[in-house]
């Protein structure tokens, strides 16, 4: 099994996302948790890739139109660091 950690400035977030977002993005923590990031491919409507650019090492599931979840899987353990949860805007702040 995979844990998941969120990072601080996420908890804010998460009271402010609808609400429909926040049910898609527990779901996808639950795929996480039990199969990992590899899970995610197997549902078409999360379309996890990679990030390019300055963003190179972290990936990215789409959690609506627009919403994105962004996270890294760091250290190759079996554990995922949730980034942010933003509008599809990928500017570092």
């Amino acid at each position: 099994m995979w844990e998941i950690y969120e990072h601080n400035s996420l908890v804010k977030k998460l009271r402010k996302i609808p609400s429909e977002v926040l049910k898609r993005y527990e779901k996808w923590k639950d795929i996480v948790v039990i199969s990992g990031p590899e899970g995610l491919r197997f549902i078409k409507g999360f379309h996890d890739e990679s990030l390019k650019g300055e963003w190179r090492g972290f990936r990215s599931s789409r959690l609506g139109i627009q919403y994105r979840v962004v996270y890294k899987v760091e250290d190759k353990k079996l554990y995922v660091k949730v980034i942010d949860i933003t509008p599809h805007d990928y500017r570092r702040k």
